[in-house]
């Protein structure tokens, strides 16, 4: 077993290093990633007829599984550090990836998922509590939003490379999505530092005790799952949207472009105006308000650039949660359980993200049989103004427990 080193042990060039490393990993998970999940509605459900709530089972099964089981990712990160954990699923991702882009029957598909929901646990929690560590704490909101900036370019590049691939052979697809993870598995392996991203070793039981016993952090992680069925419309109901309007697959990979290309132009300065007003927190707000205002517009469009307009306000709801949901996690975290604690809010997107995948699939499928085109965007809608509504009430109850003056440094 490699040994562990506290981030305070480590020289500065060595942790700006890792960082360095860390970010890199980042980008190549989320590229690799969103290179084939938003194609999957199109290929399995377009191409080959089958039913997008049976997709959106699958990608609510994998979405539900990795992150339930990335409390025990995070825990074990704290017992034993975070690199062993990274590379062995990055390596396992690699292997999911191939198998869904090959896959011919259900049962395929339902495997790769699973398995990809098993690399996706491993590296996961362990990865957000690494960069927690080798951060400096007074750094940790700028880095979240360079992050930021780091994760819509991957947004970008993924699709565009898929939407190119899947005109040939959707394996392809599968083949390259691996190799970005197969990349993130050899640059972990040999560069990551081996860092003990909490302050004491301790069992397992510990410091997912104190985190499951930790009531405002709970409620908070319960309420971020309405920003994740948000979210995950974009891989399930809204390439199907697009490809509704336009009939063209490579159209789903515009959409994510589109989609990325606006987060990454508002990153800065959208950050910039709302932190001369607000604190993480109200942003948080602010920006599920956005997304919910987006969804509904779905509802009104009749061509493609309209559905371009409700991207904007997408991707600015975005821009303005998804760094401050992370520098508001981290504040809420127990320095000695950091791990443990990424992995239960990990809970978020488990239960909010597959509630959001299957509903979407069902909602879409009902709705294309009904002719009740409206009915899936006012839904989704409604779900984000209630939880914005529940996300103010909780904000005014705990505005103490917050770091107070931590707000962003512009900088996915």
């Amino acid at each position: 077993m490699m040994k562990q080193k506290l981030a305070s042990e480590l020289t500065p060039q060595a942790r700006q290093r890792g960082l360095t490393v860390a970010l890199i990993t980042w980008f190549l998970m989320h590229a690799g990633f969103f290179l084939i999940i938003p194609l999957l509605s199109v290929h399995y459900v377009d191409d080959l007829g089958w039913a997008a709530a049976f997709i959106g089972v699958v990608l609510a099964v994998r979405q539900f599984a990795q992150q339930g089981l990335s409390v025990f990712g995070g825990a074990l990160a704290d017992r034993f550090g975070a690199k062993g954990l990274i590379v062995l699923g990055t390596l396992v991702r690699t292997f999911s990836f191939v198998l869904m882009g090959f896959a011919t029957t259900p049962t395929m598909l339902l495997a790769g998922g699973a398995l990809a929901a098993l690399g996706g646990a491993m590296f996961g929690a362990p990865l957000k509590a690494a960069v927690a560590a080798l951060a400096p704490a007074e750094q940790l909101s700028e880095l979240y939003a360079r992050i930021g900036v780091l994760q819509n370019l991957a947004r970008t590049v993924g699709p565009i490379v898929g939407s190119f691939l899947i005109q040939y052979d959707f394996a392809y697809v599968g083949a390259a999505s691996a190799s970005f993870f197969l990349l993130a598995f050899v640059l972990s392996l040999l560069l990551l530092p081996a860092v003990q991203v909490s302050n004491e070793k301790q069992p397992m039981t510990q410091g997912l005790n104190l985190a499951f016993h930790d009531r405002p952090f709970l409620l908070y992680t319960a309420l971020m799952m309405g920003f994740w069925f948000m979210w995950t419309q974009l891989s399930i109901a809204m390439p199907l949207e697009v490809k509704t309007l336009t009939g063209s697959d490579s159209s789903v990979g515009m959409l994510f472009t589109v989609n990325a290309v606006i987060a990454i132009v508002l990153q800065v300065p959208l950050l910039r105006l709302a932190q001369r007003f607000l604190r993480p927190m109200p942003m948080i707000i602010v920006g599920i308000v956005s997304m919910a205002f987006s969804l509904g517009m779905v509802a009104l469009v009749e061509t493609v650039w309209h559905l371009y307009v409700s991207v904007f306000f997408f991707a600015a709801g975005i821009v303005l949660v998804m760094p401050n949901a992370e520098t508001i996690a981290a504040s809420l975290a127990d320095p000695t359980a950091r791990g443990a604690y990424f992995g239960v809010n990990s809970l978020a997107l488990a239960i909010g993200g597959g509630i959001g995948h299957i509903a979407g699939g069902v909602l879409v499928d009902y709705a294309m049989a009904n002719g009740m085109h409206m009915l899936p965007w006012v839904t989704f809608g409604m779900v984000g103004l209630l939880t914005a509504v529940a996300m103010l009430q909780f904000y005014r109850r705990n505005r103490t427990r917050m770091t107070p003056g931590l707000v962003l440094a512009a900088a996915d």
